[in-house]
């Protein structure tokens, strides 16, 4: 079956009805320079500037009559069309561009004795065939068909009349517009390259100039990545676009063959109106993230067109398929724990349920929409001999989605505390860039030529916690809101997975954003508001096609994880940008942690005076200095004894680099340099904002007890269940204070001396935090267990 799919950017499109003018004239003119004395008469008028023009002539049958501000002539007293009684107009493109005609208008007057009938032809059948019923006021002649397409030398129309009664009867025409569009040829100067017997038939690589033709076997990770004008694909031949390669083509494709897209692979259209013609076989295949179980999540986006559910998710298990509406989103009241008992606020949680819809596998994916799905129950099967995590390929067939493709976005204006979220995803078979994509899309964004919605987050799902039935939702286990990768204007933080998403969206990748309360809609109907997310060419990339799921080093960055020793992982990302203040300046800026994020421990930042939980902070490029503190709160249900861990994973920007990064532990009094090792703390049960703070100097953090490295001290266990505690250093011990893993203080002893043994044969065997305050007020705190 043959598909054709073009995509046109209508906002372009000019706001009359006939087209952009190409050439036009008002016919202005009195006296000596009235136009009949001219043939042809040209002041006045206006051109594209890749055209050459006549201007308005008459033909030798015609005598030119003295009339202001009109183009005027007699003798058009023949009895039939006189081939040398007309009016003519002459256009031709400069070289390397062609003219499509949308229309020719004109305003017409005529004497009472003036020719009865008109006609209009044109050169390119050498003026045999009429065009249109033109009147004598004037007429609106369409000239969109095809024969006046792809114009690339010269055309001439005229506009004949006859008829007349008197010789002196005449007929004028007082203003005339050609309305089209004058275009740069495709491929124009450039060298037809033609892929046969394992080389390209002449020397050297294509560019993007020049039209390729594959005649042969053809595979990137061999042959390597090319560029070019247009692309065809012989029948019997196959194009293979490798992981890490693409093929980039600035206008059509035409696949008589085969091309197959492997995952990491990515083919790039430039032209927005470029089409793809699909008379053979094309295929993008795209690998899930590892999975451990099939129950596990995956969010996805066709990056072809016409494919439906059943063939593209074809290993998914048929009835957890998913489409999600965003009109149908409210979030009006909160849950605790699943509970179903409901109060005033918000939990990211819809709160009657009916936001997600089971598809069928008939349904077509839409450009742009996305879906979610697990793999096939039955079909959970690794490679032999293996066990989980395993990935999977899905493959999608049809022409690729290309150009300017259009998502509608929704939000319930009922209540507007809420997040507004809707499904989106990645419509083309290449990355997209997060940063462009954002630019023509979020609310902070200028000059757009549609109206911005989004809040200015992205938001990746990236599963690492198991479905549990105390996560906020609408069924009776429900997965972490904490499992997202979020990317926003300035930065990005892993989700559950660990892995920092780049700024690059891969192909088939579905996504969720926030349509802005601030945001001007399309359309409203009640309470329901409409906008609209715009995907186009410009936002494609070549690379960075491998995380299904840039930045300037000036700016300063700084990322913090939270994990523990039985399975925690949570990351925020503080950043001093452009633009950004320390007050919540929005999603774009600052993005709050997913309301619904159940994890069993989660990280977050705080805002002076703001509720929320930041999972990326935006704070002003001038707040980072050695007086700068940074608020960070945790919150944790796990009520087993636990061992967490802070850590600097990776940062960014001068300042940062050339300077330390302090944890303080208010709790403990406890000051802890994490660019020389992470910290260990344990923890109660609850939500803890004021234990932690960051900064880049001591001073800032007004603290006398400084933590004293824990090598110093030596804990030693004696059989008779005595504990020993010696300080290798000249200081002494004045308090020993024994924490268990709940962050509860078990003993508290004073003591004065750097060797001290005390009773603790009562205390159970288990892990245990050592809390030593020396006699210059210096704190070492050392993990031991208690053996005996």
């Amino acid at each position: 079956m043959k598909y054709k799919i073009t995509f046109i950017l209508l906002f372009l499109v000019s706001s009359f009805s006939y087209g952009q003018s190409i050439f036009t004239n008002n016919i202005d003119g009195v006296g000596g320079n009235q136009p009949n004395n001219f043939n042809p008469f040209t002041n006045g008028q206006v051109i594209d500037p890749n055209i050459t023009v006549s201007g308005i002539g008459r033909g030798t049958g015609l005598t030119g009559t003295n009339t202001n501000n009109r183009y005027n002539a007699s003798s058009w007293n023949t009895a039939t069309l006189d081939a040398n009684s007309y009016f003519e107009f002459t256009l031709n493109p400069n070289a390397g561009y062609e003219i499509d005609f949308i229309s020719f208008e004109y305003t017409g007057q005529t004497s009472a004795t003036g020719p009865t009938n008109l006609a209009i032809r044109s050169s390119v059948d050498g003026y045999i065939s009429d065009i249109g019923v033109p009147a004598f006021t004037g007429s609106a002649i369409d000239l969109s068909n095809a024969t006046y397409q792809n114009i690339t030398t010269t055309i001439t129309y005229r506009v004949y009349g006859w008829g007349a009664s008197s010789v002196n009867g005449t007929f004028s025409i007082n203003d005339f517009t050609f309305n089209g569009s004058v275009n740069a040829i495709p491929c124009y100067g450039g060298t037809t390259y033609t892929w046969q017997a394992g080389n390209w038939d002449i020397p050297g690589t294509p560019t993007v100039n020049d039209p390729v033709i594959i005649n042969d076997v053809y595979n990137t990770t061999t042959n390597g990545s090319f560029t070019a004008c247009n692309l065809t694909v012989n029948a019997g031949n196959t194009l293979t676009v490798t992981n890490g390669n693409y093929i980039e083509v600035e206008n059509d494709i035409i696949v008589d063959g085969t091309i197959i897209v492997n995952p990491q692979g990515a083919v790039v259209q430039n032209n927005n109106t470029a089409t793809v013609t699909n008379n053979g076989l094309i295929q993008v295949v795209k690998k899930t993230a590892p999975m451990n179980d099939w129950y596990e999540y995956t969010y996805w986006s066709s990056p072809v067109f016409g494919e439906t559910i059943e063939t593209g998710l074809s290993f998914s298990q048929p009835d957890r398929r998913f489409s999600y509406n965003g009109a149908n989103f409210l979030d009006a009241t909160m849950e605790t724990n699943n509970n179903n008992a409901t109060v005033p606020g918000q939990d990211d949680i819809d709160d009657n349920g009916d936001d997600w819809a089971f598809v069928s596998g008939a349904t077509v994916m839409t450009p742009g929409v996305g879906y979610a799905s697990t793999h096939s129950q039955a079909l959970f099967i690794g490679p032999p001999f293996s066990s989980p995590p395993y990935q999977f390929d899905y493959i999608f067939e049809g022409p690729f989605n290309n150009g300017v493709i259009t998502v509608p976005v929704y939000r319930n204006d009922s209540n507007t505390d809420d997040n507004n979220w809707n499904f989106i995803g990645n419509p083309y078979p290449s990355a997209i860039d997060a940063d462009l994509f954002l630019a023509s899309n979020s609310i902070i964004a200028t000059n757009t030529p549609h109206n911005a919605a989004l809040d200015g987050a992205i938001f990746l799902w990236s599963q690492n916690t198991a479905p549990s039935n105390t996560a906020n939702g609408n069924q009776n286990l429900n997965f972490a809101g904490s499992d997202y990768a979020v990317i926003n204007a300035i930065g990005q933080t892993a989700g559950g997975d660990g892995t920092i998403p780049s700024r690059n969206i891969p192909s088939g990748q579905g996504f969720f954003v926030v349509y802005s309360d601030a945001a001007t809609p399309d359309a409203t109907t009640g309470d329901i508001s409409e906008g609209t997310v715009v995907f186009n060419n410009s936002m494609r990339v070549t690379g960075n096609n491998d995380q299904f799921f840039r930045a300037s080093n000036k700016t300063n960055k700084l990322w913090l994880n939270l994990t523990s020793d039985n399975g925690v992982f949570n990351q925020i990302l503080v950043a001093y940008a452009k633009g950004a203040t320390d007050a919540n300046d929005g999603m774009a800026y600052d993005t709050p942690k997913n309301l619904a994020s159940d994890a069993s421990a989660i990280l977050y930042s705080i805002i002076e005076n703001d509720p929320k939980r930041f999972v990326i902070q935006g704070k002003d490029m001038n707040s980072i200095n050695k007086d700068e503190v940074i608020k960070v709160g945790y919150s944790t249900k796990i009520d087993i004894a636990t061992i967490y861990t802070l850590s600097v994973p990776q940062l960014q920007g001068s300042f940062l680099n050339d300077n330390p990064i302090f944890l303080k532990d208010k709790l403990l009094n406890v000051l802890h340099n994490l660019k020389d090792n992470d910290y260990n703390f344990t923890s109660e049960v609850g939500e803890f904002n004021d234990r932690f703070e960051i900064a880049f100097s001591e001073a800032a953090l007004s603290l006398n007890d400084i933590a004293f490295d824990e090598n110093a001290l030596s804990i030693i266990e004696h059989k008779n269940g005595d504990v020993q505690f010696k300080l290798n250093a000249s200081n002494k011990m004045n308090a020993i204070k024994i924490i268990d893993l709940q962050g509860r203080v078990l003993y508290d002893f004073n003591v004065n001396s750097n060797n001290e043994t005390l009773k603790l044969a009562n205390l159970r065997q288990a892990p245990y935090i050592a809390k030593i305050t020396l006699d210059n007020n210096n704190v070492i705190t050392k993990k031991t267990v208690k053996k005996y």
